[in-house]
């Protein structure tokens, strides 16, 4: 077996599990009384996120019966049309939705769709939460208040005392509109209005820790004291509360704990990236923490191909080995401060691959809820359930977790590096693959004055031999349901040719600047890479013309600049398929 698969024996049968498990009661809130001791995390939320700008996902997790047969107590709205849009204010001032306007129409639609999902939560035994973004106004409210509301640079802001005043005026009404709403995730430091045509809207934090206390004074006491309602907010602010514990610390600790106040944190010291840490700022401080995981992971193919991460979030990925400190959840369990899981089963990001099977975010799903469930589970374990639950054999099962667990391996080596620390994170993400003439400029200049081309090189030949591994293995494993066995087969084979994409192209890219930077390119090796890269292209697009149950396929172009609506496409300019067509040249294959 070769030295670059994971730390795991892949042959190793292990066990999975999560679907199935019978919607219990709701576990109580601390400080809604006594309730018996629990087994499982007080919270196990569940969240489909929409693309920005697109149409709702369609995902059998939108269900909230699905989600409470697999053990879920709350469900995650998220569609980028949040509660606060669906007010009219007309306590404040009528003018700002009036009476037959193309405005006011929009919200009242918006407000009645809000009203059936919440009653469609409530039906199947879950708390009803919805995400949302915050700074976010109406358009003639900002216009008719400009001089009270926004700051010399033109942002809405909370240091202006008429700010702070309609955000209160704002959270009364939401709450007396929707009296059955059980509480917001707040999300701050990205603000999508791509999906709201009415509002307006911008980062609330302007000041660092000062902006995030005045927005928690007011979201903590209109809902949580006012009200008694959950305020989960998040740390996401693209500021470093997420990932300093020193700033974690200088904000929560200057805010009172409350019963029904959590903040939520993602388990990585960053993005859903793979090699960045298990975040320091969990179990810190003194607030009641929930945890996000995603299982359609936004930089490693979004289901597309088999990705599974509840073995590293849970026990701690490959590459956080001799890392000091918790390196997964399992490791914080039983800190008081964890409280509980929040997934999300679906999305992340923007635009595709697009799904037509949610195997392998079901896996992920099932495997972290499962686990949140019963903290003291093995994840080997549940992992076996999950394999008997689909009808694996005995047989069937080991290969199982031996094409899971290489997933997670050629992932690494693919997407990112354990041989260097690839700085830009994000010239793979989503739908989209960058190149050399702009996302990897910096990280090639790295490698090539560290002396480590070859060995770069060789990583992404290894993932390859993984993949190649995986792919022999998918073949013979027979899920009961049909359709899941061919899509297993064909997600495979789709993980496998997209990583040749990748290994090929850097090669060509890689070569090609060694050349530009010593004068003497080699030739023979962009050329034996140029008829493989090209080569895995065409058999790309056969797997998706000839296999219907695959998912749309990656661009060979970077993660575009920023629309005018607020959405990202690909940008024309940039991305693999120009930096690899720049040394087409160099071996005369035009």
């Amino acid at each position: 077996m070769k030295r670059s698969l994971a730390r795991r024996d892949f042959l190793v049968a292990g066990g999975l599990t999560a679907a199935g498990l019978a919607a219990g009661t709701a576990p109580a809130i601390a400080g809604e009384g006594t309730a018996p001791p629990r087994r499982g995390l007080d919270w196990l939320m569940d969240m489909v996120h929409s693309n920005p700008g697109e149409p709702a996902t369609e995902s059998a997790y939108n269900d909230p019966a699905k989600l409470a047969s697999y053990g879920y107590n709350a469900q995650v709205v998220n569609e980028f049309k949040p509660p606060h849009t669906a007010i009219t204010f007309d306590g404040f001032d009528e003018r700002i939705f009036p009476a037959g306007s193309a405005a006011r129409d929009w919200v009242l639609r918006n407000a009645e769709e809000i009203d059936a999902r919440i009653r469609r939560i409530h039906a199947a035994g879950l708390r009803a939460l919805y995400f949302t973004d915050l700074i976010v106004l109406p358009k003639r409210l900002v216009e008719l208040y400009a001089d009270q509301i926004l700051d010399d640079q033109g942002r809405i802001s909370l240091d202006r005392p008429m700010t702070r005043q309609l955000h209160r005026i704002m959270f009364a009404e939401v709450f007396a509109r929707f009296p059955g709403l059980d509480g917001l995730v707040i999300r701050h430091g990205e603000t999508y209005l791509s999906n709201v045509p009415h509002h307006v809207g911008n980062n609330p934090i302007t000041r660092g820790a000062e902006s995030h206390l005045i927005l928690l004074d007011i979201l903590r006491d209109e809902v949580c004291v006012k009200r008694g309602k959950l305020l989960f907010y998040r740390t996401w602010s693209m500021d470093g509360f997420h990932t300093d514990p020193r700033y974690y610390l200088d904000v929560t600790d200057r805010v009172e704990p409350h019963p029904k106040l959590l903040f939520s944190v993602k388990h990585t010291e960053g993005d859903y990236w793979r090699t960045k840490a298990f975040n320091p700022t969990l179990t810190i401080g003194r607030h009641q923490q929930i945890v996000e995981v995603q299982c359609q992971r936004e930089y490693e193919g979004k289901g597309a191909h088999p990705n599974y991460v509840g073995d590293g979030v849970l026990n701690g990925f490959e590459e956080y080995a001799g890392a000091t400190g918790p390196k997964g959840l399992a490791d914080i369990r039983d800190h008081p401060n964890f409280r509980g899981v929040w997934t999300w089963s679906r999305g992340g990001g923007w635009r595709g691959p697009y799904l037509r099977n949610e195997f392998w975010c079901d896996l992920n799903l099932s495997v972290l809820s499962a686990w949140a469930r019963d903290p003291r589970r093995d994840e080997r374990q549940i992992f076996e359930e999950y394999g008997r639950r689909i009808g694996l054999s005995r047989p069937d099962r080991a290969r199982f977790r031996e094409l899971a667990l290489a997933s997670a391996a050629g992932v690494l080596r693919g997407h990112y590096s354990k041989v260097f620390e690839l700085r830009r994170l994000t010239w793979t993400r989503d739908q989209f693959l960058g190149g050399s003439d702009k996302d990897l400029t910096a990280d090639f200049q790295r490698v090539y004055d560290a002396g480590l081309v070859a060995e770069v090189l060789r990583e992404k030949a290894d993932a390859v031999s993984i993949w190649e591994r995986a792919d022999r293995v998918a073949g013979r494993i027979r899920p009961r349901d049909r359709a899941d066995r061919e899509y297993l087969r064909v997600s495979t084979r789709y993980g496998l040719l997209l990583h040749r994409i990748i290994q090929h192209g850097w090669a060509v890219m890689l070569t090609g600047f060694v050349g530009e930077r010593t004068g003497k390119p080699d030739t023979a090796t962009i050329a034996a890479h140029l008829r493989g890269y090209d080569a895995a292209w065409a058999d790309y697009r056969r797997l998706a013309e000839e296999n219907p149950s695959c998912a749309t396929l990656y661009l060979p172009q970077s993660f575009g600049p920023r629309n005018p609506d607020g959405t990202y496409d690909a940008d024309p300019d940039h991305g693999m398929r120009q930096s690899v067509d720049r040394y087409r040249p160099l071996v005369f294959t035009l």
